[in-house]
């Protein structure tokens, strides 16, 4: 059988959650990937009685849910707070934008998520981490080598508490690889990974959307890590073969515009190949759902949900169970 196919619901949270259930059951979805914000779950809310009526719901239009992603909360456990995250952030959360209150309270909320994750019976939290480092990513002026270890010792720090509740829980956190994250491509990845001496808890939420423009190896990222993918996100990007006006770093221009080097695009209309994907997960032996997380500047959404939910559904199949050679060598003998 297949993985199942399931949407994740960030892009979607100004539909009410019972309303986007019927939507995406009737375009053909198996499931949902939970976003905690808008209505579709708020982790401050979400005690047994919560949780039991949104799998209710859930149930109701026969969908299934395996993961909720907190993003938004978990980028301020490790950034450098600053009036942006107050757009992003509960109120609560943000409380008077004190920094470190700031990034004390998210953490203490991404533990909660962990425990409002298991009680709605999703193994896996996908989310960000924030990075205290991301703004010397160019190294000039020079950045010293002690100030990026310095920055992926604070990640341990603040996140290795929140992990440790995680494993107790039963429960996974997968960082979505991005950038403005501790971990951006491989070989961010494999320092975040050895910052927490490979947590248990501790892996991705693959997205190869993330790593097609920056020209990252989105395929030996999950040869690199197989045993760390918690979870998968289905999105497209495409990239030009040609210089353009605006480049990798996005030219302060909004997603969408022409003049970009790179757009994210509806499944099958950009540059990713996930035939090769597939391969490689099933050569990882990922068995989990596979979530389309859609954007496209310029599409309709609807139209882009369904075209993506049949163009997983087309691209998705089973590893082999026969050795082909050996099978020869036996019928011959």
């Amino acid at each position: 059988m297949s993985r199942l196919v399931t949407m994740f619901t960030g892009q979607w949270a100004d539909i009410p959650f019972e309303k986007l259930c019927k939507i995406m059951s009737e375009i053909g979805f198996d499931g949902l990937e939970l976003a905690c914000w808008g209505d579709h779950f708020e982790v401050e809310k979400a005690d047994q009685a919560y949780c039991k009526a949104k799998l209710a719901v859930l149930y109701k239009h026969k969908l299934k849910v395996f993961a909720i992603s907190s993003h938004l909360v978990g980028q301020a456990v490790c950034d450098l707070i600053d009036e942006r995250h107050k757009r992003i952030l509960p109120p609560e959360i943000w409380g008077d934008g004190d920094p470190e209150g700031v990034r004390c309270r998210a953490a203490k909320r991404m533990i909660e998520a962990g425990r409002a994750a298991k009680r709605l019976g999703a193994g896996v939290v996908n989310g960000f981490t924030g990075s205290s480092i991301w703004h010397l990513l160019y190294s000039f002026p020079p950045v010293d080598a002690g100030a990026i270890k310095k920055g992926y010792e604070d990640f341990a720090s603040r996140w290795i508490p929140i992990l440790d509740e995680y494993k107790k829980l039963g429960v996974k956190f997968a960082l979505e690889v991005h950038p403005t994250e501790i971990a951006f491509d491989i070989a961010s990845a494999r320092r975040a990974l050895e910052a927490v001496g490979n947590h248990p808890a501790f892996g991705f939420n693959f997205d190869p959307s993330h790593f097609g423009y920056q020209g990252v190896d989105y395929v030996r990222f999950i040869e690199s890590f197989p045993d760390r993918i918690f979870h998968v996100h289905m999105k497209d990007v495409w990239w030009s073969d040609k210089p353009r006006e605006v480049g990798v770093f996005g030219g302060h221009v909004e997603f969408g515009d022409p003049s970009r080097f790179w757009n994210f695009r509806s499944l099958g209309r950009g540059r990713i190949c996930f035939e090769e994907i597939i391969r490689a997960l099933n050569n990882a032996g990922y068995r989990g759902p596979l979530s389309v997380e859609w954007e496209d500047s310029g599409m309709d959404r609807m139209h882009g949900a369904k075209e993506s939910c049949e163009f997983v559904r087309r691209i998705d199949f089973e590893p082999s169970s026969l050795i082909f050679d050996a099978a020869f060598e036996k019928k011959n003998k």
